[in-house]
């Protein structure tokens, strides 16, 4: 369209310059008239080809900034893939390893021996937040009674309990068996700001508070060789999170007790993160 405009323009110099030329003789005043135009036509042919070229300018520039968006749009594509594929990987890794845990606690029986089993079973009776199942040897401690709200320093009134369960472990006939802590949590989000600090997600404090058991444990006389550590966050209640009641149940360390082949850490392939 400018150049259209550019020929007409530079016609209607031409001819002005030709009706100018005719009328010298007759109209000097016309003439005058006529190169004025003229003059003013240049200008504007002028004015409009340094905007044609400015417009060039502008749809070069846009065009490298629309190459440069598009390569860093792939680029940030190309990173989403890769961490969409560590997260599958990292779930599948997961749900291999629950999975053993699950088969591990499923297939094998109590591997305490009956004078431990029977240990264990009056803790049972003399401390209500404490539960014992003498079918498969897990012992259960209700985190009210282990830590304040929101903490994963293990309460001075907790420490009897446990001093007494790491004996029962420490005798001959179980020293040579493996203990797995396992924190859990109910599906309340961490409100605190203080607690969200040492503690960001129900992960952190589901796991923080195991290590801290299995430090504990290690504190009053527990080889630590014999133990490994784990956190489920809210993920795996006993009750539905409906009442308070259920959720002081969720809320809970777990230890099992393993036959001496069982593996507490290690002795699964992990998916590869790539």
């Amino acid at each position: 369209m400018l150049v259209c405009a550019r020929v007409c323009i530079a016609g209607l110099i031409g001819i002005g310059l030709l009706a100018g030329v005719g009328c010298q003789g007759r109209n000097p005043r016309l003439l005058q008239q006529s190169q004025l135009r003229a003059r003013q036509l240049y200008e504007q042919n002028r004015a409009l080809s340094m905007q044609r070229d400015g417009f060039g300018s502008s749809v070069q520039d846009l065009a490298a900034a629309k190459a440069q968006l598009e390569e860093q749009n792939q680029t940030l594509r190309n990173s989403l893939d890769v961490a969409n594929q560590r997260l599958d990987n990292l779930l599948s890794s997961n749900q291999q390893l629950e999975q053993k845990f699950r088969n591990m606690m499923t297939s094998n029986k109590n591997p305490l021996s009956n004078d431990a089993t029977k240990k264990l079973e009056e803790l049972k009776r003399r401390y209500p937040e404490f539960d014992f199942d003498p079918v498969t040897g897990v012992s259960k401690f209700q985190t009210d009674l282990l830590f304040a709200s929101g903490s994963d320093d293990v309460r001075q009134e907790a420490l009897p309990i446990l001093e007494e369960f790491a004996r029962i472990l420490n005798q001959q006939d179980a020293q040579n068996l493996k203990i797995l802590v396992v924190g859990h949590t109910d599906d309340k989000p961490i409100s605190k700001k203080t607690t969200r600090e040492q503690h960001p997600t129900n992960w952190h404090l589901s796991t923080d508070r195991a290590n801290s058991v299995v430090l504990t444990l290690k504190k009053l006389g527990l080889v630590e060789q014999r133990m490994g550590s784990a956190g489920y966050s809210m993920f795996q209640p006993v009750k539905p999170n409906n009442t308070d009641q259920n959720r002081q149940q969720n809320r809970r360390v777990e230890i099992f007790v393993l036959a001496p082949d069982a593996a507490v850490a290690g002795g699964w392939d992990p998916v590869p993160l790539n």
